[in-house]
């Protein structure tokens, strides 16, 4: 544990960054994934309707909004948040 808390207190997040992460943590997870069921949704109407370039440009969104839920659930498990606050927990004892 006071390794994970002296590998966290070399490197510290920007004020930038610790923004993103506190923003994006308060999206719920499902979200996302939503988000990504919908434009498959949507890409497969457009497909239907004949409009092929069109439903390829949304259905291009799905791995994007799968890529952001799993950052987001990243920053929720691993954020730096957690050292930044002297909360940190080692990985083993979860």
């Amino acid at each position: 544990m006071l390794e994970t808390t002296q590998k966290a207190q070399e490197h510290q997040e920007g004020p930038v960054a610790r923004s993103i992460e506190e923003q994006t943590a308060k999206i719920p997870s499902d979200v996302f994934l939503w988000s990504a069921v919908g434009a498959m949704g949507v890409s497969l109407g457009m497909q239907a309707m004949g409009r092929k370039h069109s439903s390829l440009f949304v259905g291009q969104w799905v791995p994007v909004f799968l890529m952001l839920g799993i950052y987001n659930k990243i920053v929720k498990v691993a954020g730096s948040d957690q050292f930044d606050n002297g909360t940190a927990v080692n990985n083993r004892d979860r």
